[in-house]
């Protein structure tokens, strides 16, 4: 587990830092979002390897809607309100799990 910053906000990651996921992510949440997170990874790098770039785009706004829906991007989760913080990752949750609710 990467060191936290004092107020818990960021990952200190070989020396760099890196906004952390939002920790009150219910855990299922989590598990969901990062599974996206690292396909759409892979994804970026498959579509370098092919020289797509219309696939790289994909890939890439797949990295970023992922990491906003885990509060690594887009407003700190730490200045938004628990509504608005479910606002943020409920939609792409929903998505990928077909989930109603």
């Amino acid at each position: 587990m990467p060191d936290r910053t004092p107020d818990g906000h960021h990952v200190v990651i070989d020396g760099r830092k890196w906004r952390a996921t939002d920790p009150d992510l219910p855990p299922e949440v989590s598990e969901v979002l990062r599974h996206e997170l690292m396909d759409a990874r892979r994804a970026v790098g498959r579509a370098l390897k092919s020289a797509d770039p219309g696939a790289e785009r994909d890939a890439r706004d797949r990295v970023q809607r992922a990491k906003v829906a885990l509060g690594e991007r887009g407003t700190p989760w730490w200045e938004q309100s628990a509504g608005a913080r479910r606002e943020r990752w409920e939609p792409l949750y929903r998505e990928l799990t077909g989930s109603r609710g």
